[in-house]
């Protein structure tokens, strides 16, 4: 059995599939893991929904803040932005089959050695903290109480964790951290301004996955969001989002060798935040 980590989808459904054939990924033996953001953006977001779907315990996916969006959507707590492409996922026969698969996933996967979050982890979390963490929130995503918790999870603070954290705050934090984080303190303070690469970062804020004595480090941790910061390749790091979405690549990492594969992508909306 082979293991294959996905980056950013975003609706590309041809580049997914040519990937994937490039591979030779084969459901009934390999699995894939996805790093989350598998709508929006692109052009096909329900194709990729139902392929993903289909491979039922065969793909680990998890979410990220283009598939809450979608969510948020589909409830009507917030209108689409400009540049969304969710019409036709919102008007097919099956949305809320997909939807209600969508909301099923995790925020945040471990197995084999590898832990898969779609943004990052605060410094102060271990990999078994986070993964409490995000349960806590797969579980008002998944229970009849969803809507409510959708009408409150949007919002930047609480800036930083804190074990006192309560209701919502608490939820959104964790939100926050797993599905739009790129740059925070030391002291894991986040911020959510900076949507660049490495340059131009605000005073003080360093990327998330380079403070000092970062909890999680000794778990080598894939992640994606951050397409303007490219393929990051290191022993405790892969982060995949490569920018299909931009006209770059969609990128797979087979994990038992970390040998890279990727394809070419079209482009279409130059935005995949």
């Amino acid at each position: 059995m082979t293991t294959y980590a996905i980056g950013d989808i975003q609706g590309c459904y041809n580049e997914l599939r040519r990937l994937l054939d490039n591979v030779a990924f084969e459901p009934s033996r390999d699995t894939l893991w996805v790093t989350g953001d598998i709508v929006n953006r692109g052009p096909q977001t329900p194709a990729v929904l139902r392929y993903l779907r289909s491979l039922g315990d065969r793909a680990a996916v998890i979410l990220g803040n283009h598939d809450l969006h979608l969510l948020v959507v589909a409830a009507g707590v917030r209108k689409p932005h400009r540049g969304d492409t969710l019409d036709e996922l919102l008007s097919a026969p099956d949305c809320d089959e997909l939807l209600d698969w969508l909301r099923r996933q995790k925020l945040m996967y471990a197995g084999g050695g590898y832990a898969m979050v779609h943004a990052g982890l605060l410094p102060q979390w271990t990999i078994a903290q986070a993964l409490s963490l995000a349960a806590e929130v797969e579980a008002v995503l998944q229970g009849p109480d969803y809507g409510d918790f959708l009408q409150h999870m949007y919002g930047n603070e609480p800036l930083r964790w804190h074990d006192r954290l309560t209701g919502y705050d608490r939820l959104r934090v964790v939100v926050n951290a797993m599905t739009r984080l790129r740059l925070c303190t030391p002291d894991g303070t986040m911020d959510f301004s900076h949507k660049t690469g490495l340059h131009g970062m605000p005073p003080g804020y360093i990327p998330w996955f380079d403070v000092p004595n970062r909890a999680s480090r000794d778990t080598p941790l894939i992640f994606g969001h951050w397409a303007a910061l490219g393929l990051l390749l290191r022993p405790d790091l892969l982060g995949i989002d490569s920018g299909c979405v931009w006209g770059r690549q969609l990128t797979a990492v087979r994990l038992e060798d970390r040998q890279v594969f990727q394809c070419e992508c079209t482009g279409l909306n130059g935005s995949g935040d």
